[in-house]
């Protein structure tokens, strides 16, 4: 048997270190969750399905139902291990197939409710016989330290050979009914063309000059957004409504809800991070569970591991998947300030973010109780969502009796952007009928 049980810090789901300073509402999540029927979402490939490719003459017979707002399940149901297989081969919409890639990720989806909670239980088997807990990192090449590491469709990864490492995600998306077509075609409406890892890739300098993207946002690729913050009917990623105008279908909460658990950056502090789509894939107002682990005025990493306390103060390729260690440097817990003149070695490695719980704060820290636990190859994810977070400005603010529009994807196997595995759109009922509903507690 092979077990990770995380998170470091020793949090449980609905359990905080009062030495951290954060408080919430008590949340108690079933005690015997076998008690609550699992619903199996079949989640499959997307390869490159831009929101532009299916209103497309190549989306063969269903470019225009697509156009007119039909449902993806409508002409799919039923049909995920078919489209994934297509898409993994490589024969369609996938330009770098990954050998090895599953075509589909069963996901068991269990859901419970009180007064002020939603519980999501939620596992998957994973591709690998380990958990991927392994992030980027900082290496020390001799001289200077330099990123390691890539996601399988990083062209660093398959035209030059690098490792392999990223993090394990689930993330959820949530719409309350506010967004149109979400609830017929999902994540689909927030995938375009020219972002990371899509055709028409929209290049640095265009993004960097663009006067909403660039000047406002301080971007310089594209990620995830609505085709409401564009003018045209293809939503083309340049073409932006003004500030003005997104701001007021924010304020009509014209925005879908994110939030990403990963294995990496929040499970070892036991969170997920809290975002939105919108213009762009953005994070809540507030400060994230993470931040990146470098100094640009000394041009070296913030932190590096505490070696009183854990034995050691870097890793080498060798040792990142080492379970018996933590992976993730903890600012409040086993980080220290780095110092140049430790004797650093060649090989040296140090994660290439931080993650820090007495930090979060704001509605970028709403996801306080989020814990995974891989074991015998199966990752095991409690997530613990208020209803109402008290920042309705960023979130789906959800009550009793409601039901609401939901995705599900998985980053698995050391990938990230498209790489992943999506659900087409469902419901989840809080107390009531729906895809999944949420039984009272």
């Amino acid at each position: 048997m092979r077990r990770q049980v995380i998170p470091a810090i020793g949090l449980c789901a609905g359990t905080l270190v009062a030495a951290f300073g954060v408080s919430t509402a008590q949340a108690e999540p079933p005690a015997d969750w076998s008690t609550i029927d699992a619903k199996t979402v079949t989640l499959f490939y997307p390869g490159q399905s831009s929101y532009q490719w299916l209103r497309s003459n190549e989306h063969k017979r269903a470019d225009r139902k697509t156009a007119e707002g039909d449902s993806c399940v409508s002409c799919h149901e039923g049909e995920e291990q078919e489209l994934g297989e297509v898409m993994v081969s490589g024969d369609r919409l996938e330009p770098h197939p990954i050998d090895g890639k599953q075509a589909t990720i069963d996901l068991a989806v269990q859901a419970a409710h009180d007064d002020e909670n939603l519980y999501l239980r939620v596992q998957w088997k994973t591709l690998n016989d380990f958990p991927g807990t392994a992030h980027p990192h900082w290496r020390f090449d001799g001289n200077e330290w330099k990123v390691i590491g890539w996601p399988r469709l990083h062209s660093k990864v398959w035209d030059e050979g690098q490792p392999a490492i990223y993090e394990d995600r689930f993330s959820i998306m949530v719409d309350d009914g506010s967004v149109p077509m979400f609830a017929e075609q999902g994540c689909w409406l927030t995938c375009h063309n020219g972002m990371r890892d899509m055709p028409e890739l929209a290049e640095t300098d265009a993004v960097r000059a663009h006067p909403l993207l660039g000047d406002a946002l301080g971007k310089k690729d594209v990620r995830k957004y609505l085709p409401s913050t564009r003018n045209d009917d293809e939503s083309i990623w340049d073409d932006t409504k003004t500030e003005e105008e997104i701001a007021e279908i924010k304020a009509m909460s014209g925005f879908v809800d994110l939030m990403q658990w990963r294995a990496h950056r929040s499970n070892p502090v036991g969170m997920a991070d809290d975002g939105y789509v919108l213009e762009y894939r953005l994070t809540d107002a507030g400060k994230n569970v993470f931040g990146t682990n470098w100094d640009k005025e000394a041009n070296q990493p913030k932190y590096m591991f505490d070696e009183a306390k854990v034995g050691f103060k870097s890793r080498t390729m060798d040792e990142i998947r080492d379970f018996s260690q933590p992976s993730s440097l903890i600012a409040e817990e086993n980080a220290v300030a780095f110092d140049p003149d430790a004797g650093w070695a060649e090989g040296d490695m140090i994660p290439e973010y931080f993650v820090t719980r007495a930090s979060a704060e704001g509605s970028a820290a709403d996801n306080s109780a989020a814990t995974g636990t891989w074991e015998d190859g199966m990752w095991t994810v409690l997530f613990t969502r208020k209803l109402d977070t008290g920042h309705p400005e960023d979130d789906k603010i959800m009550e009793v009796g409601g039901v609401y529009d939901f995705n599900f994807a998985v980053h698995d196997d050391n990938i990230t952007t498209r790489g992943h595995h999506v659900s087409f759109p469902l419901t989840l009922g809080i107390g009531t009928d729906a895809d999944i509903t949420a039984v009272t507690q």
